[in-house]
């Protein structure tokens, strides 16, 4: 194993009112990704950010927009979580950020909470919940508005990397 990688965190708990979220980051699998989120981590660019959106049976989103895009695209097609493949690939409890590319430095979280079958078409997947589940969904029962936002604030206080946990 190439020693750089080794030394790099393998796990991030986001710490937030609701609870701790400790996510597995793949850096085998998406390195430039867990890069650039270790990068924004040690910067404290997440601390503080707010989960803007947050649909039940979908995802729940933290970033600096308040646009819905991506998850936006998923609720528009009327999918209900009845009709969602079920396959391992797009298992719930996914941390990803959007696909599309942002001029402005910004940086989406996106943790699904139920299997998304066009996951891949909307978000580059670099990380799994492997602690909190129950915070996930904790945050996805919140209620919200007709666009999706949370009533109450729910933020991101802190992100602690770890090697292990």
């Amino acid at each position: 194993m190439d020693s750089k990688k080794s030394d790099l965190p393998g796990y991030a708990i986001l710490d937030t009112a609701k609870g701790s979220i400790t996510v597995e980051l793949f850096k085998d699998s998406s390195p430039e990704v867990v890069d650039q989120f270790l990068d924004l981590c040690h910067r404290g660019h997440f601390n503080g950010m707010l989960f803007r959106h947050v649909i039940k049976h979908y995802v729940i989103q933290a970033g600096d927009s308040d646009k819905l895009e991506a998850a936006e695209d998923w609720t528009l097609k009327g999918k209900h979580y009845s009709q969602l493949d079920t396959s391992l690939k797009h298992e719930a409890f996914m941390l990803g950020t959007s696909k599309k590319k942002r001029d402005n430095g910004a940086f989406e979280l996106f943790i699904t909470t139920a299997p998304i079958p066009d996951l891949n078409e909307k978000l580059i997947v670099f990380g799994k919940v492997v602690k909190g589940e129950d915070i996930v969904q904790e945050i996805e029962e919140v209620d919200t508005d007709e666009h999706y936002r949370p009533k109450s604030s729910i933020a991101i206080r802190s992100v602690t990397l770890k090697q292990s946990v």
